[in-house]
């Protein structure tokens, strides 16, 4: 809200990490924690992919992993990363030459396990290539793809499994002399991931990659993503994060998002704080908000904009919002700049007035940054 002071009791101190960098995104450190999705197009396919990439980082993406399982997508990749407007991430498993390739194709990140890959040797190798082509590594441990000598010393997946797990990948990394790493410990499970992220927090100064994994489709998925990311978030763990829906990429940038302005880590776009409706409206509200979630969906400067159907919240609302609008009786409501009134508007010609504020608002912010 930007024309609230920041409340003390609203700030998140956050986990101390190292930071590295993704390309040209700061990852870890008091870097803003980034978000990312992942495309779900052939890989191989450089025109489709090419144009979700491009999607999500018109939805704010900072970061985009792509699967590159075969030497015909680790082919395509040169040219995707080379149209990409925000850096690569390839999504790597057990085959050490497709790491390779992908560093030198431009990934700006290799997502993998290194204990996954074969011996020695290779590890070296996939480092080498990470090395020589400037790639971070992602080190992505998985509660549902364990090494199975840590299934059998543990006897099923949980939170010392995950982390042990972590920690050897990461020991791999470091005899290697490398640093540049970043790490996950994603459960589908909301409990096991929570605690896994809390006892990697506290056994790596790394730079944590936060997700629940195969968090299922849009509607459920969001609930559990915002119950075990927000609860890590808020207590300060996490440097970047995915939320995994079974679902459009642009929706998890979307839902990402809202995750971090939620908790005040990120502000993006128009926040709209909007009433649940009821027989009080003066104004379709459910038809009004989704509409304006259309309609605004292309600003990205930081604002706030309450919507309210009736006088008995909507005043109290628009006292903490930029913009407000609360509905009143025969057809007309109040707009609300800044918390204070400034003129009736009915209800007709709401949706293109509302926009035109918020647009007309965030032209003002934009041109008086220095």
């Amino acid at each position: 809200m930007t024309h609230n002071p920041i409340r003390p009791w609203r700030n998140i101190a956050r986990r101390k990490s190292r930071q590295i960098m993704v390309g040209r995104v700061p990852v870890g450190g008091d870097a803003p924690i980034s978000v990312q999705t992942m495309t779900n197009t052939d890989s191989s396919d450089v025109r489709a992919t090419l144009a979700q990439v491009i999607a999500a980082a018109e939805a704010g993406a900072d970061i985009v992993r792509i699967s590159t399982p075969d030497d015909t997508s680790t082919r395509a990749l040169r040219e995707i990363v080379r149209e990409s407007p925000v850096p690569i991430v390839a999504d790597i498993h057990f085959h050490y030459r497709r790491a390779i390739e992908a560093a030198e194709a431009g990934a700006a990140c290799l997502r993998i396990n290194p204990g996954n890959i074969g011996n020695a040797a290779r590890v070296r190798e996939v480092v080498q290539a990470a090395k020589d082509h400037g790639c971070a590594i992602r080190i992505g441990v998985n509660a549902g793809s364990l090494e199975k000598h840590l299934l059998d010393k543990y006897a099923e997946p949980c939170p010392d499994a995950m982390v042990e797990s972590g920690l050897d990948h990461i020991k791999l990394l470091q005899d290697n002399d490398f640093h540049e790493f970043k790490i996950s410990v994603k459960a589908s499970d909301v409990f096991l991931a929570a605690a896994a992220y809390q006892q990697l927090a506290e056994a790596t100064d790394a730079p944590i990659h936060l997700g629940i994994t195969e968090a299922g489709g849009l509607v459920s998925g969001t609930v559990k993503s915002a119950i075990g990311l927000g609860n890590l978030l808020w207590s300060g763990i996490g440097d970047t994060i995915r939320v995994s829906l079974s679902a459009d990429p642009v929706e998890e940038v979307r839902v990402g998002f809202e995750i971090l302005k939620s908790l005040g880590l990120r502000h993006r776009g128009v926040t709209i704080i909007s009433c649940p409706s009821c027989a009080r409206q003066g104004f379709d509200v459910i038809k009004t908000v989704a509409a304006l979630e259309d309609r605004l969906a292309h600003v990205t400067t930081p604002l706030s904009l309450s919507i309210i159907g009736c006088v008995v919240n909507g005043p109290g609302e628009a006292l903490m919002t930029d913009i407000g609008f609360t509905g009143g009786g025969a057809g007309s409501g109040m707009v609300y700049l800044a918390g204070k009134q400034v003129h009736k508007l009915g209800n007709a010609g709401m949706i293109d007035h509302i926009v035109d504020l918020v647009e007309a608002r965030a032209a003002e912010i934009e041109a008086a940054k220095p």
